[in-house]
């Protein structure tokens, strides 16, 4: 894993921009995606106490993982509404999807989330308006197995 400097005490940092992501789903080539919502990880708490002692402790327990809601342009690509349909019929089809956080520029990669066996359970059509003059946005809702973090080159963080 390749390592960065580590910046110097004081030394002010930039937070990396909430607008420059992709998004990679297999079987997927063709989607203009506009948001991500609800990535998100919890872990139980599990209290018990301790033989003979008053103290109550804490353990962790089992993790949740949030579905994920993409929000993406209408276009005439059919690959997500079809996986969408595929399951709704009964037709279990699993993808791995990551979301790609790339640096101020928008060209090299900084993270990378990686959404193991993820399925689509929801799928929520654009708001149409006559009056309107923006974009057909469509939503879709993942769930998912696992949670997965990489670091991109440019971002790799250092080690102790």
């Amino acid at each position: 894993m390749p390592t960065t400097a580590t910046p110097q005490p004081g030394a002010p940092v930039d937070p990396y921009r909430a607008y420059n992501f992709k998004l990679l789903i297999n079987g997927v080539t063709n989607g203009h995606f506009t948001e991500v919502s609800g990535l998100e990880m919890n872990i139980a708490r599990l209290a018990y106490r301790e033989a003979g002692n008053d103290r109550i402790r804490a353990v962790p327990g089992q993790v949740e993982y949030e579905p994920v809601t993409l929000h993406f342009g209408l276009t005439p690509s059919r690959e997500i509404w079809d996986w969408v349909h595929a399951i709704a019929k009964g037709a279990m089809s699993r993808r791995n999807v990551s979301v790609v956080l790339l640096d101020a520029a928008g060209t090299t990669e900084v993270l990378r989330w990686n959404l193991i066996n993820a399925w689509p359970m929801r799928w929520r059509g654009a708001h149409l308006h006559t009056l309107a003059q923006e974009i057909a946005i469509v939503a879709v809702t993942l769930a998912y197995e696992g949670l997965e973090l990489e670091w991109g080159s440019a971002a790799a963080p250092t080690t102790a």
